[in-house]
C-alpha cells in the first residue's frame, strides 16, 4: 500500500506514518462567559381587607307652623248729643218739644258715647 519512494542521490525518505497515542494537554480555561436565568415563581399573597358599614338614620322633625285667621266684626255706635243753643224756658215750651235733654250752661254741649 505505502509505495515506497526511492531517491537515488540526495534527500530523505520518506517512512510511512505511525499513528502514536494521543496525548492531553492541561486544559486552557478561558473566562467564563456570563448567561442570566431568569426563574418566575408565582406566589399568591390574599390581602383581605374587611369592611364594615354603619348606617345612620337620621330623623329630621319639620315643624311647620300655620296660622289660620278666622275674622270677625264688632259693630260699635257713637252718638253725638249737640246742643246748639240753650233751650228755652220749659214751662213756656209746648208740649211736644219736651223730648230733649236739658242741659244748663252758656256753651255748646258735646256728649259722646262710645260702646268699647
Amino acid at each position: 500500500m505505502f509505495n515506497r519512494m526511492r531517491h537515488h542521490g540526495k534527500g530523505p525518505h520518506c517512512c510511512p506514518p505511525q499513528t502514536m497515542p494521543t496525548q492531553f494537554d492541561p486544559p486552557q480555561f478561558m473566562p467564563p462567559e456570563q448567561y442570566v436565568r431568569t426563574n418566575y415563581i408565582h406566589t399568591v399573597v390574599p390581602h383581605v381587607q374587611p369592611t364594615h358599614i354603619t348606617n345612620v338614620n337620621k330623623h329630621i322633625f319639620d315643624h311647620q307652623y300655620y296660622f289660620p285667621c278666622t275674622e270677625s266684626v264688632v259693630n260699635e255706635c257713637c252718638e253725638n248729643h249737640t246742643l246748639c243753643e240753650m233751650p228755652p224756658n220749659p214751662c213756656h215750651m209746648p208740649q211736644h218739644h219736651c223730648h230733649m235733654s236739658h242741659h244748663h250752661g252758656h256753651m255748646p254741649y258735646h256728649h259722646n258715647h262710645m260702646g268699647y
